[in-house]
């Protein structure tokens, strides 16, 4: 690992470690993946894949007036759906900001007819719903000629010879400052080091030290792919489960002590595209919230709005779902870590002071088996007195459930001794 990747000597605060554990116990937040590259309705990285100019990308700037944006309405339907924090993407690969800076005017009030703040905005109705608010930043710029080119943005017509790391990393550093002091985040996002070859300095380690010193309760995750360097306060894993490489981007990545969490598309988009209906089933995201907390995860469900500023019909349709699921089962996920079973084929399990909660998510049998050594004293059908037999040896405990469970999670709840 390089050096600079760490913070060197780095030992959390007081504040910073009661973050860290609200935010496990959040279990469910939403991600935002909203720019001026959802004009062109193509996904967020449209500027590289479509081989565009960076100038008459830019352009689109000009036609961005997003006339339904509500952050109240946005913020009331996450809450609605029973997340807890929020991650926004205040400046993505294509170098646009989504707020207000000083250090470029590339950015949604100087360079749009819209003219205002979102995050602000955001900031703001988040505060006022009660709910948590986390920053996405990206260490990639595919349009300022200061970043050194990378693997990616290599077409879009920048001067090579005006890379300057020096003048690009102030620039970062400035902008992460005014994120922090103008808008106070729980969270700042970063997207990985995936660019550039390991040899590249990223200076890392520097910019942790600032974003904790500005404010040391404010907890830092990097989307890197491997194990958390010194100065990350959680860790992330992409379309995977912790401990899963499902989707590539896992190999040999370790699953730290650190608060845990995965981001998931709704449907396989990360921002909006106008292709892309192919979205989960409510159960299925039901599921694989559950099947995060099984793994002591938190679930970050990203959702791509409209360039009009709507969120999408048939996202709104799937948080409703998972809204009422919550609300009659929120419990048994809510303020849980993994239980005394691992992730196996049929579900997980949580668990809660002296509560175990058995999520039974597929399963074509009225018994199950359970290697729990610990004692338990009571077994019910979750938020019922229906009482589940059940008969405990040194091996484990059998539960005879009494019918084959053909609901999206069928929920026993153990009393433990």
């Amino acid at each position: 690992m390089p050096f600079s990747h760490a913070q060197k000597g780095y030992v959390p605060t007081e504040e910073n470690l009661e973050a860290r554990k609200e935010f496990a116990e959040s279990k469910f937040g939403i991600f935002l993946h909203w720019g001026i590259y959802s004009m062109f309705a193509q996904g967020e990285w449209y500027l590289n894949t479509g081989g565009l100019n960076r100038d008459e990308y830019a352009k689109a700037a000009s036609g961005f007036y997003p006339a339904n944006f509500d952050a109240d309405a946005w913020v009331k339907a996450f809450k609605d759906a029973g997340a807890k924090y929020i991650c926004f993407t205040t400046r993505h690969h294509d170098g646009f900001s989504m707020f207000d800076t000083k250090y470029s005017d590339y950015d949604i009030v100087d360079a749009t007819p819209y003219g205002k703040d979102i995050v602000r905005e955001l900031s703001e109705a988040c505060k006022r719903h009660g709910i948590r608010l986390h920053f996405y930043y990206s260490h990639i710029d595919w349009t300022r000629d200061d970043y050194p080119a990378g693997r990616s943005g290599t077409r879009t017509g920048k001067d090579p010879e005006k890379a300057d790391w020096p003048s690009y990393f102030a620039f970062m550093n400035n902008q992460l400052t005014e994120l922090i002091q103008n808008y106070d985040p729980d969270a700042i996002w970063f997207d990985g080091v995936w660019d550039k070859n390991a040899s590249f300095d990223w200076q890392l380690g520097e910019q942790y030290g600032m974003i904790h010193k500005l404010k040391p309760s404010c907890l830092i995750g990097n989307n890197h792919h491997k194990k958390p360097f010194p100065g990350e306060d959680f860790q992330m894993f992409e379309r995977d489960l912790p401990g899963q490489n499902t989707a590539g981007y896992s190999e040999g990545q370790e699953v730290s002590q650190l608060p845990l969490e995965t981001c998931q598309t709704m449907n396989g988009s990360w921002g909006y595209s106008v292709k892309d209906q192919n979205y989960k089933s409510t159960e299925y995201l039901i599921r694989y919230l559950v099947r995060a907390a099984g793994k002591g995860a938190n679930l970050l469900l990203n959702i791509g709005p409209q360039p009009d500023g709507s969120i999408p019909a048939a996202a709104l349709e799937r948080l409703k779902g998972i809204g009422r699921w919550l609300e009659q089962n929120g419990e048994s996920v809510y303020g849980t870590t993994a239980g005394d079973v691992p992730e196996r084929p049929w579900g997980v399990t949580t668990q809660k002071g002296n509560k175990q909660y058995v999520h039974i998510l597929s399963l074509s049998d009225a018994s199950l088996f359970l290697p729990i050594s610990r004692k338990i004293a009571r077994a019910t059908v979750f938020g019922t007195d229906k009482k589940v037999d059940f008969r405990q040896s040194k091996e484990g405990v059998l539960l005879n459930l009494g019918e084959v469970p053909d609901s999206v999670d069928y929920i026993v709840e153990l009393t433990m001794k």
